[in-house]
């Protein structure tokens, strides 16, 4: 059920949309760098443990 937003209906159904794919990109762009750093951190602790191995 959706209210009857007379003149309005485009604005902010288009507001909607724009804020809904911001906040997907905000969140997919956090998924992306979170798993970059991760791996930067498994690569730095590989390196760590093989020079202190040696």
């Amino acid at each position: 059920m959706m209210p009857d937003l007379g003149k309005y209906a485009d604005a902010v159904l288009s507001a909607y949309g724009v804020s809904l794919a911001l906040i997907f990109g905000l969140v997919a762009l956090s998924l992306w760098q979170s798993r970059r750093a991760l791996a930067s951190l498994r690569e730095i602790e590989a390196r760590k443990d093989h020079d202190h191995g040696a």
